[in-house]
């Protein structure tokens, strides 16, 4: 079963729960909820590529799930008046898949490649010159007879998106000429996000809703989104539409997330590690097998927001629970010597 607070979900692909995503995602960087400095840096770079009337220098953005990395390509293809092509890294299997495409971009238009890091090597070495000198070179033949064909580009702009910055490859990195990270959002910023979009839904909902909300959606956007939405149902059925503290609580109780977001699949990592291990250290791949969940979910996943909110460490041995871990999971906690 899918875990309903994954900021990967992806929860129906049905055109009703595209239109309500596509609704809610904001279309300029005024619109734009929080991560103040990427903001600032991001909007003096667009002004200053109009005043010159160039493309904008190539960007990559990272961060865990769910933190706005798609949104903001949209922003900025929004301002510039660009036209905005999206793809991802497993998506471009062959070095063909992408010379398909760097061939139909037009003068100033804009890439976005989501899980960049996913790229297979073959088709990283195809990026390389078409994001230094704007030019594709296609081999054609095999063996000594095999000649190499470069194909002009026009200027445009890669924008890149990943959740492990660190697996990608120092050349594909030094290539971007921007980088920024995004960083979890603030509970002041979640709560004018799920206001704005309870605007959009027409929904009523007071303070303590919106703080219940806030609290529990792990300090990102998509996931406030997505629990505002299912609240919303839960009230349509419960109640009388209106969302209040109580309503909300009780939705997301009935959901098994608790007060600081933290779901069934995070409590038992807690768990294990508290009670298997005696708090640990204990490494990541035997944390995997001793919890059933796959070790690049929960280093991609599961962690960041463990870590975020003081609930684990990484220390060389391993991982290893805090004591606000032991609080919250109401257990005593006996400093080790």
């Amino acid at each position: 079963m899918p875990r309903l607070i994954d900021p990967e979900l992806v929860e129906n692909n049905s055109q009703e729960e595209a239109i309500v995503d596509e609704t809610l995602r904001p279309q300029s960087l005024a619109e734009y909820i929080g991560q103040a400095g990427v903001k600032a840096n991001l909007d003096i770079l667009m002004k200053a590529a109009k005043q010159r009337n160039e493309a904008i220098d190539h960007v990559l953005l990272y961060g865990g799930p769910g933190l706005g990395k798609t949104t903001l390509a949209h922003v900025i293809a929004n301002e510039l008046g660009a036209s905005l092509r999206i793809t991802s890294g497993p998506a471009l299997e062959k070095p063909g898949d992408l010379a398909a495409i760097l061939t139909n971009l037009n003068p100033g238009d804009i890439l976005f490649i989501d899980e960049i890091h996913r790229l297979p090597r073959a088709v990283e070495e195809v990026l390389y010159p078409a994001m230094e000198d704007f030019a594709l070179d296609i081999v054609i033949g095999k063996g000594p007879s095999a000649k190499m064909l470069r194909i002009d580009l026009p200027r445009f702009t890669i924008i890149g998106a990943t959740t492990r910055v660190s697996l990608l490859s120092s050349p594909l990195r030094d290539r971007f000429g921007v980088s920024h990270h995004l960083d979890f959002y603030t509970l002041e910023d979640l709560d004018k996000i799920i206001r704005r979009s309870a605007r959009i839904l027409s929904v009523k909902l007071d303070d303590a809703a919106t703080e219940a909300l806030a609290s529990r959606a792990r300090r990102t956007p998509r996931l406030a989104n997505r629990l505002l939405r299912r609240v919303r149902d839960y009230s349509e059925v419960k109640g009388d539409g209106a969302l209040t503290g109580e309503l909300c609580n009780s939705a997301l109780d009935l959901l098994e997330i608790d007060q600081l977001g933290l779901d069934r699949v995070d409590r038992k990592i807690l768990e294990v590690i508290i009670d298997k291990f005696s708090g640990g250290p204990v490494g990541v791949a035997t944390l995997a097998a001793a919890t059933g969940e796959d070790l690049a979910t929960i280093e991609e996943v599961y962690e960041p927001y463990l870590l975020q909110i003081g609930f684990l460490d990484r220390t060389p041995r391993g991982r290893t629970a805090t004591p606000h871990a032991y609080k919250h999971l109401g257990r005593d906690y006996q400093q080790k010597f």
